[in-house]
C-alpha cells in the first residue's frame, strides 16, 4: 500500500522538469516576439506564435500548482516554487501583452529601441532557461546562478535606458505630426520594458532560493 501511495505523488525532480518546460515556453515567446518586431514574421503568425507559448505557459503553471497540492514533499518551500511559477508565468503573460497592443492598434512599422529591446528579451529569456536548468544542483551551481542573475539585472539596466532613449526619440518624431503615433508607441515601448522587468523577477525569485537552500 506504501508503495503504491508514493507511486502515485508526485517526484520532486517533476517540478524541476516543469520549470524547465515552464522556461522553454519564455525562450520560445521571446524568439517569437523579436520576429514580430523585426519583421522576420508575419503580425499574424508572429502573434499567434506567442500567444501558443503563452498558453502552454499557463498548462506548466497548472500542473505545477496541482502538483504542490499533491506532494508531502517538495524540492524548497512551497510557497517559493509557487512564486517562481507565477514570476515566470507573468514574463510571458507580458509578451502575450505586448503582442495584443501591435494587433490591437495595427502596428506594422517598429522603432529600432524597439527591436533592440526585443533582443535583449531573448537573451533575458535564454539567461533564465539556462537558470531553471542549474536549480536540481543548485549547491553546486550556486556561483553561476548569482552570476545569471547579475547579468539578468544588467540587461534589465540596458533595457531602462533604451526604453528612454526610444521615447525621447518617438516624442522628437511625432509631437508635431502624429499624437496617436507617440501614444502608441509608449504603450508599446512601456509592455517590452514590463517583459523585461519579470525576468528580473524571475532572476531575484531565483536568488532568493538559491539563498535559502545553500
Amino acid at each position: 500500500m506504501l508503495g503504491l501511495f508514493r507511486a502515485i505523488m508526485p517526484k520532486e525532480d517533476r517540478f524541476f522538469d516543469l520549470f524547465s518546460q515552464h522556461a522553454a515556453t519564455l525562450v520560445a515567446g521571446s524568439k517569437a516576439l523579436s520576429d514580430l518586431m523585426s519583421g522576420a514574421d508575419s503580425i499574424e503568425a508572429a502573434t499567434a506564435r506567442v500567444n501558443q507559448h503563452e498558453e502552454e505557459a499557463d498548462e506548466v503553471t497548472r500542473q505545477v500548482m496541482q502538483a504542490v497540492r499533491r506532494s508531502f514533499i517538495t524540492p524548497f518551500d512551497r510557497s517559493d516554487i509557487q512564486d517562481l511559477t507565477t514570476s515566470l508565468d507573468d514574463a510571458i503573460d507580458q509578451m502575450r501583452k505586448t503582442a495584443k497592443v501591435v494587433s490591437l492598434f495595427e502596428v506594422t512599422t517598429f522603432e529600432p529601441q524597439m527591436k533592440a529591446m526585443a533582443q535583449i528579451i531573448v537573451q533575458a529569456a535564454d539567461l533564465t532557461a539556462e537558470a531553471v536548468s542549474l536549480l536540481p544542483k543548485m549547491r553546486n551551481n550556486a556561483q553561476r546562478l548569482s552570476d545569471l542573475a547579475v547579468k539578468i539585472t544588467q540587461i534589465e539596466e540596458q533595457a531602462d535606458q533604451m526604453y528612454d532613449i526610444g521615447r525621447k526619440e518617438l516624442f522628437l518624431a511625432h509631437r508635431d505630426k502624429d499624437p496617436m503615433a507617440f501614444i502608441v508607441g509608449i504603450d508599446i515601448y512601456s509592455h517590452l520594458e514590463k517583459v523585461v522587468d519579470r525576468f528580473e523577477d524571475v532572476a531575484n525569485r531565483i536568488s532568493g532560493i538559491v539563498v535559502e537552500q545553500v
